[in-house]
């Protein structure tokens, strides 16, 4: 080989260690920039979704209230979810779809067990995440009685129909 050749073949090396070195960074950037939600699917009255990637990967089951009462003017969507993280399984919140006032009472009833939520802003939260999957998995409907604005008491009604399914997308999805 001639002193050109070899220089070629060292620098041509080289570069390719160094695009076999920066092509997984690159592929792990690219999965956690993606666009968007990644569907898991759709159980019943359930859509799960995973989001992000590695330790920032959320997957999550969400269901929109069957009915609500009374109806308020200018409320938003009103969703029943369970987040899965790495830093916290099981997540269980209501988006209530207006602003919860100061001294907020939250109860979600499934069957006979009632769980009780606490607020920040237009969401609440129950303390006992696992108390709420297991309800979920043997109730049909989750009855939310919420504190709400002007002195109202407000009644959402979720469908547990295919939460079973959903839950199970999620735990596989971000174990």
């Amino acid at each position: 080989m001639t002193q050109v050749s070899c220089g070629y073949v060292l620098a041509m090396k080289i570069i390719l260690a160094a695009l076999l070195f920066v092509a997984p960074s690159a592929a792990a950037f690219a999965a956690t920039t993606n666009s968007g939600p990644q569907p898991l699917g759709v159980f019943g009255d359930w859509t799960a979704a995973s989001y992000g990637a590695g330790s920032a990967k959320a997957c999550y089951a969400f269901t929109t209230a069957k009915t609500s009462d009374p109806a308020l003017a200018g409320r938003g969507a009103v969703q029943l979810t369970v987040t899965q993280r790495k830093s916290a399984a099981d997540e269980v919140t209501i988006a209530a779809g207006y602003t919860y006032p100061k001294t907020p009472t939250v109860t979600l009833t499934v069957g006979t067990t009632a769980l009780d939520f606490y607020t920040q802003d237009q969401t609440a939260f129950t303390a006992s995440g696992a108390a709420a999957i297991s309800a979920f998995q043997a109730g049909a409907t989750a009855v939310a009685k919420s504190s709400a604005p002007h002195g109202k008491t407000v009644t959402d009604t979720f469908s547990l129909t295919g939460f079973s399914g959903a839950y199970g997308a999620l735990k596989k999805a971000c174990p």
